[in-house]
């Protein structure tokens, strides 16, 4: 009999944490799908905020930016976009360590997903993006 009730104890306890660990993934998409990440050229001309899953949700342009040959314009578009793009990344990797945990299987698998798809910018390509939010 003893056997059968460490069973059922273990079993409820697994029930437990599976339940747990369910809302606190629940928790971490509500939280990441809230997410925002903003960037801003170095002179100011161009502002973008991007949405958790990359898409531009703001676009500021200043009227400097029509004495910009088009190549310097799309260059800083692109820089600011993908600096606010892995804002958005820094951000996710807090809101998993703060709910389901950055060593989880879970909270590795998200923070490698955003990683990959929005990197921090090198030199380079940041140049010229300021970091804001």
């Amino acid at each position: 009999m003893r056997d059968i009730d460490a069973a059922e104890d273990w079993l409820d306890s697994w029930t437990a944490g599976v339940s747990a660990q369910a809302e606190r993934a629940a928790a971490l998409s509500r939280r990441v799908a809230a997410l925002t990440g903003t960037a801003t050229s170095a002179d100011g001309s161009v502002k973008i905020t991007v949405g958790a899953s990359g898409q531009v949700e703001k676009f500021e342009l200043d009227d400097r930016v029509q004495r910009l040959p088009g190549a310097e314009l799309a260059r800083q578009l692109t820089a600011v976009m993908r600096a606010a793009q892995a804002k958005v990344a820094a951000q996710v990797a807090v809101e998993v360590q703060e709910t389901v945990g950055a060593d989880s299987e879970t909270g590795r698998a998200v923070i490698q997903s955003y990683e990959a798809r929005f990197p921090q910018p090198d030199d380079e390509a940041g140049n010229g993006a300021a970091d804001e939010r």
